[in-house]
């Protein structure tokens, strides 16, 4: 997320990025830090760290953008993985009539009909389609 949020940048566009994400590039955690965390507790740390509502924040970012993002890569053996607090920020941006960008294609999972239900644009890795 980071290097995209920087090609992104460079291509004029403004990014919010997730709580846990910002600290990684503030140098509070290391990625590998945050990914033992989750994997052994889930992410109840960091969210209690974090002392805001990283779901409201989020909401609050999509609602004054005018897209967003999902960066959907490969994630518990499932190609192109989309988890559950991206699934509920497209909702979000669905309801808000925000166009919604997959960096990849559409995952097959047990929500795979509610992804395909908002009508992402898949990019498949070429930023230059974000408009």
């Amino acid at each position: 997320m980071i290097e995209i949020n920087e090609q992104l940048k460079t291509h004029g566009h403004i990014c919010r990025l997730p709580y846990t994400t910002r600290r990684i590039m503030n140098q509070e955690h290391t990625l590998e830090e945050y990914l033992d965390e989750i994997k052994n507790n889930g992410d109840k740390k960091f969210r209690e760290e974090a002392n805001l509502d990283v779901i409201k924040e989020h909401y609050e970012f999509i609602k004054n953008s005018d897209a967003i993002l999902a960066v959907n890569t490969d994630k518990n053996g499932i190609k192109n993985y989309i988890g559950g607090n991206v699934l509920m920020e497209i909702g979000f941006a669905y309801v808000l009539n925000k166009k919604i960008y997959f960096y990849n294609e559409i995952p097959e999972m047990q929500y795979t009909d509610e992804l395909k239900a908002v009508k992402p644009i898949i990019i498949n890795g070429d930023l230059n389609k974000i408009k």
